[in-house]
């Protein structure tokens, strides 16, 4: 594992490269190829001059409709590509509050291990276009939601094990949001504050979940990105070679 890289950003606070972590074969991400964070709407100038620096061409996003209209971006030389995930998980817990049930904290955890779940049977496709932009435009890319800790978590962990990374380093690079994203309470909405707690922060149980979902519906990861994710061999070994150096 390594510390987070100095990429403070003073508009984005979950922003940072995913280069770096070892393989299992020995091998090492690439820094300064594929970075993470939360939406890209509140930048300084200072922000994207960094951004230009880092040679940032394309900004992968996965939000949802209303969440672009809330904070929309267009930034020069950064060409935004929608890859849609619609959120759900807010949705259901304003359902039940509506029929009167208050979720308690364990609740709330099933809802977001059931978000995860979806992730692996409902959007891989999604997903799969992800990757397949990383391989096909060979330059520096940031993948981002709207905090960068679900979608964009769960983007990471599949990035990172079609590399070879293992599970523990992936689970510390996902719970690295705990320490970083900063909360903004007008994305939030409404809710319990020990809903919202949980809603607003990563827990191990959640990434497992996908995981469970990928080992039981689809035998393993390999299965799972050369099946339902769509990466060839031939794919998958290009993204090895252009993400992947020797340690």
């Amino acid at each position: 594992m390594h510390p987070v890289s100095s990429l403070t950003l003073q508009g984005a606070s979950n922003f940072r490269d995913v280069g770096g972590y070892l393989t299992a074969d020995g091998g090492r991400v690439r820094r300064g190829h594929v970075f993470r964070s939360d939406h890209l709407a509140g930048l300084t100038a200072q922000d994207l001059a960094r951004l230009g620096q880092l040679g940032v061409t394309h900004s992968l996003d996965f939000r949802g409709a209303a969440e672009c209209q809330t904070t929309p971006y267009n930034i020069h030389g950064v060409q935004r590509v929608a890859l849609t995930i619609e959120p759900s998980v807010i949705a259901k817990m304003q359902a039940l509050v509506a029929r009167g049930i208050e979720p308690s904290a364990e609740d709330t955890v099933e809802l977001m291990r059931g978000t995860y779940r979806d992730f692996v049977n409902h959007n891989a496709g999604t997903f799969g276009r992800f990757l397949k932009h990383l391989l096909q435009v060979p330059t520096p890319q940031v993948f981002h939601c709207t905090a960068g800790k679900d979608r964009t978590g769960f983007a990471a962990a599949l990035l990172l094990s079609a590399l070879g990374v293992d599970r523990a380093t992936i689970e510390h690079d996902y719970l690295l949001t705990n320490q970083l994203y900063r909360r903004d309470p007008n994305l939030e909405g409404k809710g319990p504050p020990h809903v919202m707690q949980v809603l607003w922060q990563v827990q191990p149980a959640f990434l497992n979940a996908a995981y469970e979902a990928v080992d039981a519906q689809h035998g393993s990861m390999q299965d799972y990105l050369h099946g339902a994710i769509g990466l060839s061999p031939q794919e998958l070994t290009a993204l090895r070679a252009l993400l992947l150096e020797r340690a």
